[in-house]
């Protein structure tokens, strides 16, 4: 089954208020279940709408905007100064990053926190299946990036870790 397809599919079940579909072909098995209680909402993502608004700011305000150039990459560059060799975990997939398995639950990691390779470090929801994502490397903490229950991009850094 193709992407497109899948999409379709996903979206038309989403649309039908169907809450069990099973469909099974000689090629593939799916069983969708969804609970009828949960609210199904989808959210555009952000960047789809930032390349057309864009270049029309730019264009308006670039004079405002060359004072603050030489801000933002010594904001960013800030981390290597402080010392410290950190590397990025970024985000495998598109969705909704959270810290921890539940609301009531504790972080899986916070600031500090000496973390090893393969260690769940916080989950990311993409079409309601919750993904764990794990370190990459061994390290500690040192920022987070994302704020809970926000959504982020595939590749954006999510925590910044001091490896050595």
């Amino acid at each position: 089954m193709k992407a497109k397809e899948l999409q379709d599919l996903i979206d038309f079940i989403a649309k039908s208020g169907l809450n069990k579909v099973n469909i099974e072909t000689e090629e593939f098995k799916i069983n969708i279940t969804r609970d009828a209680s949960q609210k199904v909402s989808y959210v555009a993502a952000p960047a789809a709408h930032a390349p057309v608004a864009a270049p029309a700011a730019a264009a308006v305000s670039a004079p405002a905007a060359a004072p603050q150039a030489p801000s933002a990459p010594a904001a960013a560059a800030a981390p290597a100064a402080e010392g410290g060799n950190y590397q990025a975990i970024k985000a495998p997939m598109i969705g909704t990053f959270y810290r921890s398995a539940s609301p009531e639950s504790p972080a899986f990691v916070n600031v500090g926190d000496e973390v090893k390779k393969g260690q769940v470090i916080c989950i990311i929801e993409a079409m309601k299946l919750f993904n764990e994502i794990e370190a990459e490397v061994s390290g500690k903490i040192v920022k987070v990036m994302v704020d809970n229950a926000s959504p982020v991009e595939y590749d954006q850094a999510l925590f910044m870790i001091d490896p050595s």
